[in-house]
């Protein structure tokens, strides 16, 4: 598969040091403008199986905003691969235009179906989606994220031999595959850190189910208030940080981990190691359906 094979290492690109601490950030946002970061890394193996096994259609999870969504919408269109997006909440029926997310997915011709969000945290085990599941014959369902055995495997490749001679690894963290991935992957000595994003303790459960490894731990500290929420703090740390090294980051995952990681060490309270690589997972595709919101808060705006 010509999308995957071709696709060349991550550069990881320099920060400085900062109060002596040696920072790098690993540009895994450069993999590809929409499929890019973790989600490439975890699709990589699903949709690999898919094409070999000619599964005509692939069914997945997501909300209005969601990266995963937008991937996978991506992904089908590149393979030649049906995809289907249930989306969370019955609202988004008539507003698609709304979310720049699901108007790309939709221009990449995956079909939008809109479930209740009682339906949606039930997944495929609710009435409401398994009535529409029995009327497709032959698909492949991923889960809300991408998070299963062999994305996990995916999200392993991030970390390379180069990389061994870093004392910490840093994260953002939704789900957990990612993180399970690098925990998988990290060398001797190494600790691996995940920077939680949401206001939910399941990641924790996932991770220990893929890996036995006990050198990681998950910060719940610098949520901002949950899944997709926002203060002008991180948006002007957003804004500075792109100013000094030209790095766009996104404000659901990495902008989080980036000012957890600044503010811990300006507080003196890090205490993983002096040499610090970080993993952009990509994510950007969000950055303009972020500013709509902001906007209409009357909230600074990222200005890249």
């Amino acid at each position: 598969m010509m999308f995957f094979d071709n696709v060349k290492n991550t550069i990881n690109q320099p920060l400085g040091e900062i109060n002596g601490y040696s920072i790098f950030i690993k540009r895994e946002d450069l993999l590809h403008p929409v499929v890019s970061g973790n989600k490439f890394r975890k699709l990589k193996y699903i949709f690999k199986e898919i094409i070999i096994n000619k599964i005509p259609v692939v069914i997945t999870f997501g909300g209005a905003f969601s990266n995963h969504l937008a991937a996978t919408a991506a992904l089908g269109n590149e393979l030649g691969v049906k995809t289907i997006g249930i989306v969370r909440g019955h609202e988004w029926r008539n507003k698609i235009n709304e979310s720049n997310t699901l108007s790309y997915c939709y221009s990449k011709k995956m079909d939008l179906i809109c479930v209740s969000r009682e339906a949606y945290k039930k997944k495929e085990t609710s009435d409401e989606i398994q009535k529409y599941l029995k009327t497709i014959s032959n698909y492949r369902l991923i889960p809300e994220g991408g998070t299963e055995s062999i994305s996990v495997k995916g999200c392993a490749e991030i970390l390379r031999p180069i990389d061994s001679k870093f004392d910490v690894i840093c994260s953002s963290l939704g789900t957990g595959g990612t993180l399970a991935g690098l925990i998988t992957a990290s060398y001797k000595k190494q600790f691996v850190l995940g920077f939680n994003s949401l206001n939910s303790s399941s990641a924790l459960n996932l991770v220990n189910h893929f890996t036995k490894k006990k050198n990681w731990e998950i910060i719940n500290d610098f949520t901002f208030g949950g899944y997709g929420k926002i203060k002008p703090e991180l948006i002007n740390f957003m804004n500075n940080f792109y100013k000094q090294y030209k790095i766009p980051l996104d404000p659901v995952y990495t902008g989080k981990m980036l000012f957890a990681i600044f503010e811990l060490i300006k507080k003196n309270k890090w205490r993983w190691g002096k040499k610090i690589l970080v993993i952009h997972t990509g994510g950007l595709q969000g950055i303009s359906g972020m500013n709509n919101y902001l906007e209409r808060k009357k909230l600074p705006i990222l200005t890249y």
